[in-house]
């Protein structure tokens, strides 16, 4: 599906749906059939880039799961838009945007998410990439059991500091606690260079989690130069690596990040591509 710069996607291809967990509804975006994957919008919610990453994950033999935590769903990511979304969300009571904040206590409901995906779609487990603001959700949603292939890319929470990880202490002795026992692995990837995604929280990850991180970094020059007006004016760096600065073209590293991507999944969860 190619859209024209501004277009809204309709999402027709996929099955939205009402999604209620301990009282709270959100709406989920569904699409595809084998395991589980759930996929967290970037902010300022599910763009264009976010579905096309979406459809790639669901044409690679997996249920794709996304959910609308923030912003207008399909909406092109315009900068003054934009910016007001992420306002919005940074004094949420979901989420956790600054240091001392701990976990966002939007990650409960996405982990009664996974178990629903899990029920319904079978397989060893569920996948979760989290991308950005979400970026750190999918390490966190870990201490559900059924998540088996957390995937974290580019976390920006905490905003304010940039060699933190946006988890509570509890949180964080529980999931280094299932990587020790149960031999779970981190998928991680940032662009050199990225303010939001630092050096020092790819460091914070590793001194947490050890050898069970694989984080990787990308050249800041691979990055798409012509990025929506969101993430030109506002993010203003190389920094989502699989969508808004992902180049669409056959060995091009953010490609084959992705590539990385979906076998990781595919490896913990047993998928086929159709």
């Amino acid at each position: 599906m190619t859209l024209m710069r501004g277009q809204r996607d309709a999402l027709d291809d996929f099955s939205p749906r009402s999604v209620g967990i301990d009282g709270v509804d959100k709406t989920v975006y569904v699409a595809g059939s084998g395991p589980a994957v759930v996929l967290m919008p970037e902010m300022p919610g599910i763009s264009p880039d976010v579905a096309r990453f979406a459809r790639w994950v669901r044409d690679a033999g997996f249920s794709v799961y996304l959910p609308s935590l923030f912003g207008v769903d399909g909406a092109y990511p315009e900068a003054e838009a934009g910016g007001s979304i992420a306002r919005r969300a940074c004094v949420s009571a979901e989420f956790r945007a600054f240091a001392g904040g701990g976990t966002s206590p939007v990650v409960a409901w996405l982990r009664g998410l996974a178990r629903l995906a899990h029920a319904e779609c079978g397989g060893p487990g569920v996948g979760a990439v989290g991308l950005c603001f979400t970026g750190n959700f999918a390490l966190t949603m870990a201490l559900e059991p059924a998540v088996v292939a957390p995937v974290v890319n580019h976390p920006s929470l905490p905003l304010d500091d940039p060699g933190g990880l946006e988890i509570s202490d509890e949180d964080a002795a529980a999931v280094a606690e299932r990587v020790a026992r149960d031999g779970l692995k981190v998928l991680a990837y940032r662009f050199a260079g990225d303010r939001w995604c630092t050096g020092r929280r790819f460091a914070a990850y590793r001194a947490l989690l050890g050898d069970a991180f694989d984080g990787r970094v990308i050249d800041a020059d691979a990055a798409n130069t012509d990025p929506p007006p969101f993430f030109r004016d506002v993010v203003g760096c190389a920094h989502s690596v699989v969508t808004a600065h992902l180049v669409d073209q056959d060995g091009h590293p953010t490609v084959r990040a992705r590539d990385e991507i979906i076998a990781f999944l595919a490896e913990r969860l047993g998928a086929q591509p159709e």
